[in-house]
């Protein structure tokens, strides 16, 4: 009995006091933004993300560290990463509630990509103003797989999501891989050309 109620005692000290899980999955997003669309793989833990793009462009990767406030655009053919202060704005809207969110109102459901999902419209709060967006939030993963600005000028969505462990080799630079200094600072003056004597 005193074994007993000692495990029982040490399990209920060992519960966590709130959420100890970190939101951690893989899918591929695709963004629609004023009549582009754009489609990248998104590999993603609470405070980092790895995006490998599908459009052409020297930029193929890019890892962002919000833990280091860094983000490294990786450029692989070349072998080189350009790191550049990490912004905000660029932040995934992964969460069942948007930032600043004032209101939200339940207006449908759908399904998306197998998933049962309700469509809410969301007012949020921007700077003096408010934007407003739908979101497709799923039941069954309690994640949005689609968030649009009701104006129709932005659009992102996520198919084929998997929640499940990521691998920390995902968010570090790669091995031998230099960084771009040379885009820092002013272009390097061309030598001049030797006169020619008379």
């Amino acid at each position: 009995m005193k074994t007993t109620l000692s495990l029982l005692l040490l399990l209920l000290l060992d519960i966590p006091s709130g959420p100890c899980w970190a939101l951690e999955f893989s899918a591929d997003q695709i963004t629609r933004t004023h009549g582009k669309t754009h489609r990248a793989n998104i590999y993603y833990r609470d405070d980092r993300w790895r995006l490998e793009h599908q459009d052409p462009g020297p930029v193929n990767v890019t890892i962002v560290r919000k833990d280091k406030q860094v983000m490294w655009l990786i450029i692989s053919r070349l072998k080189h990463y350009k790191e550049i202060p990490y912004d905000s704005e660029q932040a995934p809207k992964v969460q069942e509630t948007l930032s600043g969110e004032l209101s939200r109102e339940a207006i449908g459901s759908e399904v998306l990509d197998g998933h049962p999902t309700t469509v809410y419209e969301v007012q949020v709060k921007n700077g003096e103003g408010t934007e407003s967006y739908y979101q497709w939030l799923a039941t069954d993963i309690h994640f949005p797989l689609k968030l649009a600005k009701k104006d129709g000028s932005w659009i992102v969505e996520y198919r084929r999501v998997s929640m499940r462990h990521l691998s920390d080799f995902l968010f570090q630079l790669p091995l031998n891989f230099q960084p771009l200094e040379e885009f820092d600072g002013p272009p390097a003056e061309r030598p001049k050309p030797p006169e020619a004597k008379t």
